[in-house]
């Protein structure tokens, strides 16, 4: 069945599809615990950006110190964001991907590498890793996804 277009009535029995969701769903779920990530951050080094959230650290002029910006909130943010960028065109291309009816190990390769990409750069956010690591991290994710993008274009418009 290689090269055709699954049709929707197949897809939960589709193993390519299952392989999309599951990764997706892993690097979702990352990306998601980056928001609780920068909670604790915040909280832990008392670092807020709206008056209500110092509200248990005082009232009036005794609340506004905690109105800062603070490094390490700041780099798992950045870390959050990048995962915006990356996660959610993989998202949509690896969605188009699954469709275009890939082999299962070729698939399996992409999704695979993407999410350990990913978790790879996110550690290297975090903890921080010297450089190339994150750089590195990054650039194999989005090659994956263009990868992935390619032979959709290739798959629907014969390239």
């Amino acid at each position: 069945r290689r090269g055709e277009m699954a049709k929707s009535t197949q897809l939960i029995d589709n193993e390519v599809f299952q392989a999309y969701a599951t990764y997706t769903a892993i690097v979702l779920l990352k990306m998601m615990l980056m928001s609780l990530v920068t909670a604790y951050f915040r909280i832990t080094r008392k670092a807020f950006v709206n008056p209500e959230d110092t509200a248990s650290f005082g009232k009036g002029e005794s609340a506004k110190k905690y109105l800062r910006t603070d490094p390490d909130v700041e780099r798992v943010r950045r870390g959050h964001l990048n995962d915006l960028e990356n996660i959610v065109p993989f998202v949509g291309i690896g969605l188009l991907y699954a469709l275009s009816g890939p082999e299962l190990s070729t698939a399996l390769l992409h999704f695979r590498i993407f999410t350990g990409a990913r978790i790879l750069h996110t550690f290297a956010y975090l903890i921080p890793l010297p450089q190339p690591g994150r750089g590195l991290s990054w650039a194999v994710g989005y090659s994956v996804t263009f990868s992935m993008a390619y032979k959709v274009l290739k798959t629907a418009w014969l390239l």
